[in-house]
């Protein structure tokens, strides 16, 4: 089978390097060769030559060439990179991809393209790089309903909290060095903003409860307003601070959020540091699984990008036109499930509120949460220190029971607009995750 790859960046070039060391062994697992004939790269390698690889600075040649089965799309983006996808597909091409924002914002269209053409669309390294997450969903678990799916799912926002939290460095100084180490890119809006783990958390939902790709209605909230002191706060309550893609399957509709999240100390996934993902799923047969490993990387993505050609061709051996597995798990995706706002969600919430350091504030916030039903379930009251002794301000963090999230809105208001209040409250949701204790 004759493979043309387009982009050699770090996971093109890993990819490449991949195909080339492991030709033997990649044989025997598929029982065929699997050759590079084609190469689409702005900066060719000379070297390319030399292994007879037909090398092209647009990319649409490795599309056009009629000997390639396979058009490998590792440019990112959504120009050309869309473009490309489709036209590879209407020229009877496989098309195997590592573009997350690709899948999760034009998924739907591709899917369909593909499905007319009777070709396969695969994209396992798009989500969490080396950890067969989609895989796992679509095959491994197939024989469950599943009720919820929580992960770590960029490296980069989990690199910056373990720091911080590890070491009691500030967010600017870590993110500073995680650009200068090339987790983060010039511009890390989309890793600290959590955009690139609302486009991974859209396809594992799609994936998970067989329903179309909905990116847009990801609810999304950053890591930027995190400080040391609320990671040493959330320690001293037996939590830790993650940045987690959560979705669930509920009664009244579909959870999709990525937010900031206090996570029991006691849960495997609140011991995953540095730069590494976990993915933990919940299904009603299985119990709670957990899949682990590098999120990022030219070797580790290059993996999955790999093991995809390699599936494509094993079908193509045994004369299927088409993957057996649907491109979203189900051969027909659930249009009953509504996509739950943020405000209709519920959770336990951490709340750092900037109280001024007179005698009754804590009864009056009290007060104020007993009013709109919420429960304190923890509290920790410090002395004021630095600026905020010079303010007269007390940082009070308080626990809450479960609540929906716009009650807590309201009530969050009501505190804030209290004279004993002298800021904006810091607020961060709190997750039980059941079943995924050590």
């Amino acid at each position: 089978m004759r493979i043309g790859i387009c982009g050699l960046g770090t996971v093109g070039g890993g990819t490449y390097h991949l195909l080339q060391a492991k030709r033997k062994e990649i044989t025997r697992r598929v029982g065929m060769d699997l050759d590079i004939i084609h190469v689409a790269t702005r900066n060719p390698d000379p070297a390319l030559k030399k292994d007879n690889i037909k090398v092209s600075k647009d990319v649409f040649d490795v599309a056009k060439n009629p000997d390639v089965d396979i058009v490998v799309e590792l440019i990112g983006g959504f120009d050309p990179a869309l473009e490309l996808v489709l036209y590879a597909i209407e020229n009877g091409k496989h098309v195997v991809t590592a573009n997350k924002a690709l899948i999760a914002v034009h998924g739907n269209t591709i899917f369909e393209a593909a499905r007319k053409k009777g070709v396969v669309v695969a994209y396992e390294s798009a989500v969490a790089g080396g950890i067969p997450i989609i895989k796992a969903l679509r095959e491994g678990l197939a024989a469950n309903s599943i009720q919820w799916l929580a992960g770590i799912i960029n490296g980069t926002s989990n690199f910056i909290l373990t720091e911080m939290g590890e070491r009691k460095r500030d967010f600017p100084e870590v993110l500073k060095e995680a650009q200068q180490l090339g987790y983060a890119e010039a511009d890390p809006t989309f890793d600290i903003e959590g955009i690139d783990a609302a486009h991974k958390l859209a396809i594992l939902a799609s994936n998970a409860f067989g329903i179309a790709l909905e990116f847009d209605r990801v609810f999304t909230e950053g890591i930027s307003h995190i400080t040391t002191a609320d990671i040493e706060y959330a320690d001293e309550l037996g939590y830790r601070i993650k940045h987690l893609g959560i979705t669930r399957i509920t009664e009244s509709g579909v959870e999709l959020r990525v937010h900031p999240t206090l996570i029991s100390q006691d849960t495997l996934i609140a011991n995953v540091n540095g730069v590494m993902n976990a993915v933990v799923v919940k299904g009603d047969s299985s119990g709670s699984t957990l899949y682990y490993g590098a999120g990022a990387g030219a070797e580790a993505t290059a993996s999955s990008v790999v093991a995809d050609i390699i599936d494509i061709a094993r079908a193509w051996r045994e004369e299927r036109s088409s993957s057996v597995v649907p491109p979203l798990a189900f051969n027909n995706l659930r249009n009953d499930l509504r996509i739950l706002d943020i405000s209709e969600i519920e959770s336990e919430y951490y709340l750092r509120i900037p109280a001024r350091d007179k005698v009754g504030v804590m009864a009056k916030i009290s007060q104020v949460l007993t009013n709109y039903g919420i429960n304190i379930e923890a509290v920790i009251q410090k002395e004021p220190h630095g600026e905020d002794a010079d303010k007269g301000i007390v940082p009070v963090v308080i626990l809450t029971s479960r609540i929906k999230e716009e009650v807590m809105d309201v009530a969050q208001g009501v505190i804030e607009g209290l004279d004993e209040v002298g800021a904006k409250i810091i607020r961060i949701r709190v997750e039980q995750f059941d079943g995924e204790n050590n």
